[in-house]
C-alpha cells in the first residue's frame, strides 16, 4: 500500500501531470509536511491510514452526539460510542465511570456463575439462601454487616484511594506480610489491571519467566475488550434476575431447568 501511494504522488509530481515548477513545489511542500524521503532523485511519501472509530450502531450516519460523541475517541477497550445521556463529556467522570463500570461488572461476573451454579447444586433460588432455615447457629443481621463494612469496606476504601493516587497501595499496604507484598503490584502498569502471578495466574496475558511477570501488551488489549462485553452482559443478566426474583422465579426455573 506504501509503495503504490508513493508512486501514485511521484506520478502526480512529474511534469507531464503537474505541468510546471509551482505545481511541483506546491506538491513538495505538501509531501514534506506528512513524512518523506529521498529515493533516487524522486520522493517516496508513506501516508498511514487512520483507524476508525467503531460505532454502536455502524449502518447509521450522522446523528451528531448521539451516534459518534465528540468526547469519545475510541481509545478505551469496549469503546463503541454509545453515550447518549453524556456522561463521559468530563474526562475525570469519564475516567471513574469507567473504573466503576469495571468492577461492577467484575462482581456482575461471578454473581452470575454463583446464582447458576449454586442453585443447581443445592436448589435453593439465589435470593433464598443468605436465609436458609437449616443453616447450623445462622449469624444475625448485625453480625453479617457489621463483617462486611469492615472486611468490604477495607478493600474498597484502599482501591478508592488507590484511583486518585495510582500505585499508593499496590504494594506497601497491600499486604501486612511485607515479605510477598511485591507480589501485589502492578505488574502491567495499567491501572485496573494488576496481572502478575497473583491475578494472572494461568498466564492469559503475560508469562512468568524466572519469577518476574511479563506482560503481553497484545494479549492485554484483546482480554480487556473481552472482559468489558461479558461485564456488560453480565449486569444485564443480573438486572434481568432481580426482575425476575421479584414474581418469584428464578433464571433455572425461567429456563424450565
Amino acid at each position: 500500500m506504501a509503495a503504490t501511494a508513493g508512486a501514485v504522488l511521484n506520478g502526480l509530481g512529474s511534469s507531464f501531470m503537474c505541468g510546471g515548477r509551482r505545481s511541483q513545489a506546491l506538491l513538495g511542500i505538501g509531501a514534506s509536511r506528512i513524512g518523506s524521503f529521498p529515493v533516487g532523485t524522486r520522493k517516496l511519501v508513506v501516508v498511514a491510514a487512520a483507524q476508525p472509530k467503531k460505532s454502536w450502531i455502524p449502518a447509521v450516519k450522522g446523528g451528531g452526539n448521539l451516534v459518534d460523541p465528540e468526547w469519545l475517541d475510541g481509545s478505551l477497550p469496549g469503546d463503541y460510542g454509545f453515550d447518549p445521556l453524556g456522561l463521559g463529556k468530563d474526562p475525570a467522570f469519564l475516567k471513574w465511570y469507567r473504573e466503576a463500570e469495571l468492577i461492577h461488572g467484575r462482581w456482575a461476573m461471578a454473581a452470575v456463575l454463583g446464582i447458576f451454579v449454586g442453585q443447581a447444586w443445592s436448589g435453593i433460588p439465589w435470593f433464598e439462601a443468605g436465609a436458609d432455615p437449616g443453616a447450623i447457629a445462622p449469624f444475625s443481621f448485625g453480625s453479617l454487616l457489621g463483617t462486611q463494612l469492615i472486611l468490604m469496606g477495607w478493600v474498597e476504601s484502599k482501591r478508592w484511594v488507590d484511583f486518585f493516587n495510582p500505585e499508593s497501595q499496590s504494594v506497601e499496604w497491600a499486604t501486612p506480610w511485607s515479605k510477598s507484598a511485591e507480589n501485589f503490584a502492578n505488574a502491567t502498569g495499567d491501572q485496573g489491571y494488576p496481572g502478575g502471578k497473583f491475578f494472572d495466574p494461568l498466564g492469559l496475558a503475560g508469562t512468568l519467566k524466572d519469577g518476574v511477570y511479563l506482560p503481553d501488551v497484545e494479549k492485554l488489549e484483546r482480554l480487556k475488550v473481552a472482559e468489558i462485553k461479558h461485564a456488560r452482559l453480565a449486569m444485564v443478566a443480573m438486572l434481568i434476575f432481580y426482575f425476575e426474583a421479584g414474581q418469584g422465579k428464578t433464571p433455572l426455573g425461567a429456563l424450565g431447568l
